[in-house]
């Protein structure tokens, strides 16, 4: 899911942990890899956000999920403070693909009671429609020098790795508020 034009921030995940998938009418989804973009490649109300993970998910008939979170920069992300010795041992190896090592998806902590939904294509090439696309309302925060040692990482020597905000097409873009627990 990477190509030369785009490329991501990569994670590799344990794809043997019962929390790494979701159900999304009744579709079970693995989740498959995770990558950051720096931009966001996704707006809310007209705001482009700093940084955005992509968590890619596979149905066993092959159609696909993306749960997407967005970041301003702020306070260091603890998740990302935790990868951190990995990421950079990653920079020091150019031109070969790095391994930031084994997690737990869960670490990612992706509780939002609101989100948005829309169905819509990959964002790198071959840019496969018919994608599920789930965009966390809750905006996380992650420090300049994340951002930057995730950039270090891939060394790419692009100014971005997102591609330019795209137009709706007319997509219906849904809105969805879980309600909230009683404690």
């Amino acid at each position: 899911m990477q190509s030369g034009m785009f490329s991501c921030f990569p994670l590799c995940l344990n794809r043997t942990d019962p929390t790494g998938s979701i159900i999304i009418n009744d579709t079970e989804y693995a989740l498959k890899q995770a990558h950051w973009h720096s931009p966001s490649e996704h707006t809310i109300n007209g705001i482009r956000f700093d940084m955005e993970l992509h968590m890619v998910h596979l149905s066993m008939d092959n159609k696909i999920a993306v749960i997407a979170v967005l970041y301003r920069i702020g306070r260091p992300s603890h998740f990302l403070s935790r990868l951190a010795v990995n990421i950079s041992s990653m920079i020091d190896r150019k031109g070969m693909r790095g391994n930031s090592g084994i997690i737990n998806p869960r670490a990612i902590q992706m509780s939002s009671s609101m989100y948005y939904r829309y169905i819509g294509s990959l964002t790198v090439p071959p840019c496969t429609e018919k994608v599920v696309w789930t965009i966390s309302r809750r905006i996380r925060t992650v420090s300049i020098r994340q951002v930057k040692l995730l950039r270090e990482a891939v060394n790419d020597y692009a100014e971005y790795n997102a591609r330019p905000i795209q137009p709706d097409n007319l997509r219906d873009i849904l809105l969805y508020a879980q309600p909230q627990e009683r404690k």
